[in-house]
């Protein structure tokens, strides 16, 4: 099925402690997050598969000039009433039906031009990722299949969910609605966002007050919120933590800079927690290290059954 997307104008171009037995973090709400015993589970790189530091966007290569490029794009187009345009279409759920795994399988043809990373398709970082994840926190295998769908909107990218630009899909996330932080990479190029010139946006609060809950915001398109809406829609039994994780996980700005904190509420800060642990694996299990997709498959798709329908709308 082609779906046919009408590009937008460009415009104007708490407390944690440790319990007694040292290997569990509680949260304010009393909720117990496992400590991985040091030395004993993943160990995050130094240098990413191109051998560069992770996130380093002013590294001098032929993909940096392709990942600004991307951020160009990205900061000028992702406006509010884009946002609002994109969210009414696809929160339709009507693209296509298809089970967890088969759109695992569909991500083969996708690679991530926003990502300076990562160049592999990205079935092979989504199990990177979960596996990462299994290795350390053995019990927890909601946040396994966490790492496992966390970037399934990505397939946004495919011709048969209309191939939507690059720009609308992939990269960090931030707000709309109020001002730009001054975190948000490759910044610059916000001043040729038409939401930059509307007053009502460039306040700290913007549309929102202090407080009102992430949930509440407005972020930038692209595939994060399109499967936290796959995942809500579909009636996933996975906790609200996930669903925060997967939502927000390129929500840097946030769970790296500390932006935007003002407008979360308790329970965003509950899920933050869980959200910077996710972070780890999620960045730094970009390597060249193959995983054998047959020999892991069964488990995934046994945490598939339990945590969602056989077929999903998309």
């Amino acid at each position: 099925m082609t779906i046919v997307v009408e590009q937008p104008a460009l415009g104007l171009q708490t407390e944690e402690k440790t319990t007694s037995n040292g290997n569990e973090l509680v949260l304010d709400g009393g909720f117990a997050v496992p400590v991985p015993v040091p030395g004993a589970g993943f160990e995050a790189p130094e240098i990413n598969s191109f051998g560069k530091s992770f996130r380093d966007y002013d590294a001098e290569s032929e993909r940096q000039k392709t990942v600004e490029e991307f951020y160009r794009l990205n900061h000028i187009n992702q406006t509010y009433d884009f946002v609002k345009k994109m969210r009414e279409e696809y929160g339709k759920l009507d693209k296509v039906e298809m089970s967890i795994w088969e759109c695992c399988e569909l991500l083969n043809d996708v690679v991530d031009d926003s990502d300076p990373d990562l160049d592999e398709p990205q079935i092979e970082h989504l199990l990177q990722t979960a596996e990462a994840i299994r290795k350390d926190y053995p019990d927890e295998d909601w946040l396994h299949l966490t790492g496992l769908i966390h970037d399934l909107g990505k397939v946004l990218l495919h011709p048969s969910f209309g191939g939507l630009p690059q720009w609308a899909v992939v990269g960090d996330t931030f707000p709309l609605g109020c001002a730009f932080d001054e975190s948000i990479v490759h910044h610059k190029y916000f001043k040729d966002n038409p939401d930059s010139k509307n007053p009502t946006y460039n306040t700290k609060n913007g549309i929102y007050q202090e407080g009102c809950g992430l949930e509440n915001v407005m972020i930038s398109w692209g595939h994060d919120d399109y499967m936290y809406l796959v995942a809500k829609e579909n009636g996933t039994t996975l906790p609200p933590a996930a669903l925060f994780i997967i939502r927000f996980h390129s929500f840097y700005p946030l769970h790296r800079s500390g932006a935007y904190e003002h407008l979360m509420n308790e329970e965003d800060v509950e899920s933050l927690k869980w959200l910077k642990i996710f972070n780890k694996y999620d960045l730094y299990s970009k390597s060249k290290v193959r995983i054998n997709v047959e020999e892991v498959k069964p488990y995934y798709l046994s945490l598939i059954e339990k945590y969602f329908p056989a077929k999903l709308r998309w």
